[in-house]
């Protein structure tokens, strides 16, 4: 499958295009946010919040312009996004003063698509995650549902963090393969 052809059949709504997308520029964009932020956790979750918003989005997509191009965008905003948000919970923590002061609070609730696609697209990982071995099921729940750091999986299983980090990553590999087997 060629980018173009697969970029046209995400815009139809097809789950192989849009895992071969996310199959072949998950590493470019991982990579720059790698090299931006230095923090492999934060570098995967927003390599993650772009391919999300980037599907959401496809439509939006101008071929004039190349696709790496476009992912790369998306995922440098939202982490300007992040470091905006980061600031103004700083300021706001530094500014108590006045403790009658009313505060502005960012509101990060999902809405009512994010909840929606969350549901749809949840109900399908969970059946595949299903099919993981056991231990595999285990720390994908407690990394990804959880939100647990590698230190607190790494407490709650009693093993050493890299076999944390070893079999998370071997895990969503696996789980990688099940969803590109569909």
């Amino acid at each position: 499958m060629e980018i173009e052809e697969a970029i046209k059949r995400a815009k139809q709504n097809d789950q192989k295009a849009f895992n071969y997308l996310l199959h072949n520029y998950w590493d470019k964009v991982y990579g720059f946010q790698l090299k931006r932020i230095q923090n492999e956790n934060d570098a995967e979750d927003i390599t993650i919040q772009t391919f999300s918003k980037a599907f959401d989005k496809i439509d939006t997509y101008d071929s004039k312009y190349a696709f790496n191009t476009w992912l790369i965008t998306i995922s440098k905003n939202i982490h300007i996004d992040i470091v905006r948000k980061e600031k103004n919970s700083i300021k706001q923590a530094i500014s108590k003063s006045d403790d009658n002061e009313v505060y502005q609070v960012l509101d990060e609730t999902p809405s009512v698509e994010d909840k929606l696609i969350t549901e749809q697209n949840l109900a399908k990982l969970l059946r595949d995650i299903k099919k993981l071995k056991p231990h595999y099921q285990e720390v994908i729940n407690l990394r990804y549902f959880q939100e647990l750091s590698y230190k607190d999986i790494s407490e709650e299983l009693n093993e050493p963090i890299n076999n944390i980090k070893v079999k998370l990553l071997r895990a969503k590999k696996l789980l990688a393969e099940i969803i590109q087997k569909k």
